[in-house]
């Protein structure tokens, strides 16, 4: 029997999707909110052991009767709230039913508000509202844990979405563009890989030891130069970073273009730390050791989301480093200025599952989705 029921709400996002991979791989049963069973996500959730899906839109009017049974005989929750809907009233309602189920660990991901440090920084909206959110269940008073997720390396994508876009260039080699400053430091992690055992970690030490804490979930501090020169080292191609404002190539939500006007002038012109006041990478090393780097992440699975993204630059021999790079703006250094023409897959290739032994979720499925953005959290 199950040792452990969990409940999780926007169960096919990339962090409640992953912690559900590890608490099914360990016995515990999840009762996993779910907006729809269509899509790859939710088709991959079906197939674990020990996973029911509660399926209803928690910004419909259905809320109340969703979120009692989610957390009927729950003791244990993880929450991430997203933009569809009124995200902090949302976020308020899951909080209230909780306590009222009796719940006794309650983790929300939450984000910082830059607004409240002062130095006329900007609050990102899209983080407000998570820091608004946590900033209830503090007052609700049940016993919670906050996580703070980085970066997460899945975001980058070939395809032509703003701020992660790792642009192929004609001569096979990379361009990421971003307003952050070269030199200034950024938390990364592998949310697929690394939420989910990190998560059920905090769980197993339990409320006690995490009650009220802030948790940073970044495994890697690096800079926009030093990614760039992982990532070349692990997809065997040049990778140059352009310093330079977002470069918005296809229809956003309104919400997200506001939400990258700011951060491009908090994080970017202003030079805002992403996380104000949070340690990291040492604290998340500290619960979870197995995490998967940056340069992991681009030779092993990269390839993958990409290959099932439609694109099949993998299959064709890689650049060899520009001559002609502006050293302000690019970093393809020491071993990454070395990386050369190594092919990163066979030719051939049939099967995206060939790049590695390793199982991994199939790629970005809500790009499917009208609404859909890449973004952190």
């Amino acid at each position: 029997m199950p040792t452990k029921t969990v409940a999780t709400i926007n169960s096919t996002g990339r962090q409640a999707a992953s912690f559900i991979r590890a608490a099914s791989a360990v016995g515990w049963h999840v009762k996993a909110q779910i907006r729809s069973q269509d899509g790859l996500v939710a088709e991959e959730l079906a197939d674990l052991p020990n996973v029911e899906f509660i399926e209803g839109d928690l910004a419909g009017p259905e809320r109340s009767r969703l979120l009692a049974g989610l957390f009927a005989n729950v003791k244990i929750a993880f929450v991430n709230t997203t933009h569809w809907g009124d995200e902090v009233a949302i976020g308020r309602a899951c909080a209230d039913a909780a306590k009222k189920a009796g719940v006794v660990h309650y983790i929300y991901s939450s984000m910082p508000d830059h607004s409240t440090f002062g130095n006329g920084w900007r609050a990102l909206p899209m983080w407000a509202t998570k820091f608004a959110t946590e900033n209830y269940v503090r007052q609700v008073g049940i016993p919670a844990t906050f996580v703070y997720t980085g970066i997460y390396n899945n975001n980058f994508t070939s395809l032509p979405y703003p701020l992660f876009q790792m642009e192929l260039q004609d001569d096979g080699s990379f361009v990421w563009q971003a307003p952050f400053h070269p030199d200034d430091p950024l938390p990364w992690l592998d949310a697929e890989h690394d939420v989910g055992p990190a998560l059920l970690q905090i769980f197993k030490m339990g409320p006690n030891h995490w009650k009220g804490q802030r948790v940073t979930l970044a495994f890697e501090r690096l800079t926009p130069l030093q990614c760039c020169a992982r990532f070349a080292r692990g997809v065997g191609r040049p990778v140059r970073y352009v310093h330079a404002e977002i470069d918005i190539k296809v229809t956003i939500p309104s919400g997200y273009r506001e939400q990258l006007e700011i951060l491009q002038e908090t994080l970017g012109e202003k030079r805002a730390p992403y996380f104000p006041d949070l340690e990291y990478p040492r604290e998340g090393r500290s619960i979870w050791e197995g995490y998967r780097g940056i340069e992991e992440y681009a030779r092993e699975v990269f390839p993958i989301e990409e290959y099932a993204n439609g694109v099949r630059w993998m299959e064709e021999p890689g650049a060899q480093p520009p001559s002609d790079v502006d050293p302000v703006e690019v970093e393809v250094s020491g071993p990454a200025s070395r990386v050369g023409s190594r092919p990163i897959t066979p030719s051939g290739i049939n099967s995206p599952l060939r790049f590695s032994g390793a199982f991994h979720p199939r790629s970005h499925p809500e790009g499917l989705d009208d609404d859909f953005f890449v973004g952190s959290t």
